[in-house]
């Protein structure tokens, strides 16, 4: 076969060369610390019966969706669920999308006008910078969870400004200062847009929703692929906003609409949260246990998240593989996806760990580094 673009090759091979080449690869067997899996909603018997007893009743919901929401993809499913999230959420709309990448994509690409600036958390998402990439506005980093930066930073600017933050970090594992934010962009008359994606499910229907901030924030993006198990996402706003993306996002408007045995499954999976609150309890015990073992994480206490950090490829990598040798099933943060000299052993709680697993694992770590 013919290459025209050599340099393919030389940057796979220099990823190679440096430890950081990503391939796919099949699931191990192993003791799970890397999955969003938080609530183990994706691997429960009980909720797998549920979906396969709906899907008996109803074997239209395998169907495909034959269209886009606009053409032949809409519906009663997908609006009923819309309406339940909305209400669930204390928002007055809300709109689902196949998967939160394709969320961010819509609202980012969609909503902020070439006069307009976006102002995102330095460890914002990477579907986020990819939707600014598809606006017309200007985009502009503060330091990660830096109130005083982001501040100075709306003093500068003249036009109408937008606020991206998420409620909880999946690279560092710390939450967003959400009230102070929120007071800060009422004060700029900023519009704060919110995602939820790891917040949601491991803290009730979110942080937003906790703290009771619906007012202060323009968009939120709730995604249903972690601790609910299943897949998809739902952007909650306003009706106003509502439309608007109905009518200018592209990644909405030419997206063929997924079949409704996704949106039963997120319908499902909401009802199945409001009845197991033991879940998130067991998951708060397992944090307590690893937090109790006292290695040196910049994570929040109460995070499901808890990142190691290690600026050392070759010590990282050795590390991983140390932990797979013995089952423990973990994953390493390189950089470009985080900041060089900032890679870390990404560690993921769940509910179904046990504690002997968890003082394995800590273990381990301890004596390595």
């Amino acid at each position: 076969m013919l290459s025209h673009s050599p340099h393919f090759q030389e940057s796979l091979d220099q990823r190679k060369e440096e430890g950081t080449l990503r391939c796919l690869k099949l699931q191990s067997d192993g003791i799970d610390f890397y999955s969003n899996d938080y609530l183990g909603l994706a691997k429960s018997k009980e909720l797998q019966h549920l979906l396969l007893e709906k899907v008996i009743n109803s074997p239209q919901l395998l169907s495909g969706s034959t269209g886009s929401r606009l053409i032949s993809g809409n519906s009663d499913m997908a609006v009923s669920v819309e309406k339940d999230i909305a209400q669930k959420h204390q928002f007055e709309s809300a709109l689902l999308f196949p998967s939160g990448y394709n969320a961010n994509l819509a609202l980012f690409s969609t909503i902020p006008n070439r006069h307009d600036t976006v102002i995102v958390d330095e460890q914002i998402h990477r579907s986020v910078h990819d939707g600014c990439k598809l606006s017309n506005a200007k985009k502009l980093k503060f330091k990660h969870n830096d109130i005083e930066d982001l501040e100075n930073i709306l003093k500068r600017q003249k036009g109408h400004c937008y606020i991206a933050i998420e409620s909880l970090y999946s690279m560092e594992g710390d939450f967003a200062p959400l009230q102070e934010i929120a007071s800060i962009a009422s004060t700029y008359k900023a519009s704060l847009i919110v995602d939820e994606a790891h917040a949601f499910g491991v803290f009730g229907y979110g942080l937003i929703e906790k703290l009771k901030v619906q007012n202060h924030v323009l968009a939120a993006v709730v995604t249903y692929g972690k601790a609910l198990g299943a897949h998809g996402a739902a952007i909650l706003c306003n009706e106003t906003v509502k439309s608007y993306l109905i009518n200018f996002a592209s990644p909405f408007i030419y997206t063929t609409s997924t079949q409704d045995f996704q949106w039963m499954s997120i319908k499902t999976g909401y009802e199945f949260l409001d009845q197991n609150h033991e879940l998130a309890e067991k998951l708060q015990n397992n944090i307590k246990v690893f937090r109790s073992r006292k290695l040196k994480t910049p994570s929040a206490e109460n995070s499901p998240v808890q990142a190691i950090v290690i600026p050392d490829n070759q010590k990282l990598k050795e590390l991983q593989n140390i932990l797979s040798g013995e089952g423990l099933l973990t994953y390493a943060i390189y950089s470009p996806t985080v900041k060089e000299g900032s890679e870390r052993l990404r560690i993921c709680l769940h509910s179904f760990n046990t504690e002997e697993e968890i003082i394995k694992l800590t273990g381990i770590i301890k004596e390595f580094i």
